[in-house]
């Protein structure tokens, strides 16, 4: 099957405003890529449906569906790729940094008679995606290292700063000694459980929790 050539397909970028249907027509918001993003599409990726997963800023890795192209029943002029998260957002988080994972085909865009045969045809995507996405196959994407390569770093760059300020509180000590106020406080011991918290909220975050996540 051609459109499964290039799959999966890894894409990245800022979330922006896009024509404002999703919500408000369609009561099935999208998150939407800059056109700089969506001109780095090869060619031999097929405008159509697609299913995968999807990460905004640092938080959970959820299951999503993305339209790729020209929806011809608005008649776009211009070509787009807009996510549909399967998750209840509160809040708009414009300005986030959205990962995706394209991994496998649903169909072609179409055209539709009326509003209520597209939103059909969008619910039919969603029931298509959920079922998919639940082969161990398509479960192991989630878990991939695109989605966890911020996490890594900020882990190790955590490690890195904890050295660095271990050994400016040290010298801040040694400058001290004489000063009583500070002889009561034990400055490594504070140290070290701020540093095992900062770790530890790291870790869970890879595991899939979302203290960082902006809702829509």
């Amino acid at each position: 099957m051609e459109q499964q050539e290039n799959l999966p397909y890894f894409v990245e970028g800022p979330v922006v405003k896009g024509f404002g249907r999703g919500s408000k027509e369609l009561g099935i918001p999208t998150a939407n890529f800059p056109e700089d993003v969506v001109r780095k599409i090869p060619e031999s990726l097929p405008c159509g449906v697609y299913y995968g997963w999807a990460c905004v800023d640092s938080g959970p890795v959820l299951p999503m569906v993305m339209s790729v192209g020209w929806n011809p029943y608005y008649h776009n002029t211009v070509k787009t790729m807009e996510t549909h998260i399967l998750h209840d957002f509160k809040q708009d988080f414009y300005g986030s940094i959205l990962k995706v994972i394209l991994i496998g085909y649903i169909r072609p865009m179409e055209d539709y008679s009326s509003l209520d045969a597209l939103i059909e045809a969008i619910n039919s995507d969603i029931a298509i995606a959920k079922k998919e996405l639940q082969s161990p196959e398509m479960l192991a994407f989630q878990s991939n290292n695109f989605f966890l390569g911020d996490l890594q770093n900020s882990s190790a760059t955590i490690i890195d700063k904890r050295e660095v300020i271990h050994n400016r509180l040290q010298d801040f000590q040694k400058k001290n000694n004489n000063n009583k106020r500070f002889e009561v406080f034990d400055w490594a011991s504070v140290l070290n459980r701020v540093f095992a918290l900062a770790l530890s909220l790291a870790d869970d975050m890879k595991k899939g929790g979302h203290p960082h996540v902006h809702d829509r």
